[in-house]
């Protein structure tokens, strides 16, 4: 669906945390597909896919089963996030106010924003590596730099442009990984591709863990990019093709880094099989993963300035942020996520994916809360202006119900975690599969929609308020 603002959208994006106002609202729905399946056409989820062969030794069918079913199931639950986007017009961060409170959403923006930047370090440092591998005379910590300046230089600019760059991503990063499958299948160098590892439970259950955690993680921020689609697009549309495209997209990467380690000698590093197993095609998928996790990584980085945008008008509420203030920001982020970078030890990029698997573990009951209210308690009508208001306006400061639930959705997990700080008893029984987030959706879910059911009071209070933007 076309607006007149379509045309007339300005390159470099004007709004931060504010609502997006009709005549501002922009795009299609099938921008949506072309923005998840291009930016999930990466190293990073390559990396991670890999894992299921060679961390938990699975075979490579049971590796694929295992990524698809984590996919297909923590899409749903990203795509349903992204379909708030058009209805609130708002970035989803400081949508959390109107489910936790102006102050008691205060925790979950700080940990999305703490994830974001852990994304963004993780992925410069995978861009310095790549470069470096392309350009031999590049060093890594010169490729860290680069990178971080071409996804800064993105992510200023701002949503309209991080949307061109992944129509333009999807079929060059779809035609490459493609002919990389093709080059693989035909030059296998192991015996033993297809009958390396087996199938076991604790593995394909941690397998299809990563996988849906993968989409789980983009829930904090995913309608960030929806939100400038015109409020009357259908939820089914905006639902769809973020789902087809992120499903696909993260899929195929996975798939690709399991692939490509199978069909190399053992104990290699994933991205140095991926050149291996790729040959006379190699520097050039080197190249397009190198200018996707540029492109890709800007998404880290406007998503951790939004919630820095986000924690600082909560206290600052008479602030009006700017262009410019997203802008400043964006160098702040940047500047100390590449002298962390640089100054860091090789395993940089281990430690950051250690403590994104912790912070999830805090993000599920959130995630959880946040779909019930909007779809089974407010069924999309929120007073935007109580949003923006210090005391939180009909929504409160807190509100105890939503906490509640969220401090005991973290509680359940624990016996099922398995993080580098913590290892439930369940987990480690099951030798070390981590279930915690499967756990923490089917216990945070029905007891926030009990609670909030059971609030007469709140209820009230909604009731007497402007309600807007329903489905």
């Amino acid at each position: 669906m076309v607006t007149a603002a379509t045309t007339t959208a300005p390159l470099i994006e004007k709004h931060t945390i504010g609502y997006v106002p009709p005549e501002d609202r922009h795009g299609k729905t099938r921008d949506l597909f072309t923005l998840w399946f291009g930016g999930n056409i990466a190293p990073l989820p390559i990396v991670t896919g890999a894992l299921g062969v060679q961390l938990f030794h699975l075979n490579l069918v049971w590796g694929i089963v295992a990524i698809l079913v984590g996919h297909l199931v923590g899409g749903v639950l990203m795509a349903l996030h992204s379909a708030q986007g058009p209805q609130m017009g708002i970035p989803q961060m400081i949508q959390s106010r109107a489910q936790f409170g102006s102050l008691g959403a205060l925790l979950v923006v700080l940990i999305a924003g703490v994830m974001y930047i852990g994304f963004f370090a993780s992925n410069i440092v995978l861009a310095g590596k790549s470069l470096h591998g392309v350009v031999d005379s590049v060093p890594v910590p010169v490729g860290i730099v680069i990178g971080a300046l071409g996804s800064g230089i993105i992510g200023i600019i701002g949503y309209r442009f991080i949307h061109v760059l992944n129509r333009i991503g999807t079929w060059v990063l779809g035609a490459g990984i493609v002919l990389g499958f093709g080059y693989i299948f035909t030059h296998v160098q192991t015996a033993d591709f297809l009958t390396r590892g087996s199938f076991n439970i604790s593995g394909w259950l941690a397998t299809v863990s990563l996988a849906a955690l993968w989409q789980i993680a983009f829930a904090p921020y995913v309608s960030d990019y929806s939100r400038y689609l015109p409020a009357n697009v259908p939820v089914a549309a905006t639902f769809w093709t973020t789902y087809l495209g992120t499903v696909l997209g993260s899929s195929l990467s996975f798939i690709f880094g399991a692939v490509a380690v199978l069909a190399t000698p053992v104990g290699m590093d994933t991205m140095d099989a991926v050149k291996l197993a790729t040959g006379s095609i190699g520097p050039l998928m080197l190249v397009l993963f190198l200018l996707s996790v540029i492109s890709h990584n800007a998404l880290n980085l406007y998503g951790a300035v939004l919630s820095l945008i986000t924690l600082i008008q909560t206290f600052a509420y008479r602030w009006i942020p700017t262009a410019k203030s997203r802008a400043v920001l964006s160098i702040v982020v940047l500047g100390g996520c590449c002298f962390a970078a640089v100054g860091a030890s090789a395993n940089f990029i281990g430690h950051f994916v250690d403590m994104v698997l912790v912070l999830l573990v805090v993000l599920v009951p959130w995630t959880a809360i946040n779909l019930i209210d909007f779809y089974a308690i407010h069924k999309g009508k929120y007073d935007i202006d109580s949003i923006f208001k210090v005391d939180g306006g009909i929504y409160g400061r807190y509100n105890p119900q939503a906490l509640l639930a969220y401090a005991i959705g973290i509680a359940v997990q624990i016996p099922f975690m398995n993080t580098p700080l913590y290892v439930g008893p369940i987990s480690e029984h099951i030798n070390g599969a981590d279930l915690s987030w499967l756990v923490g959706l089917l216990i945070t879910s029905p007891l926030y929609y009990w609670l909030a059911n059971r609030d007469t009071a709140y209820k009230r209070r909604l009731s007497t308020g402007k309600l807007a933007n329903s489905i």
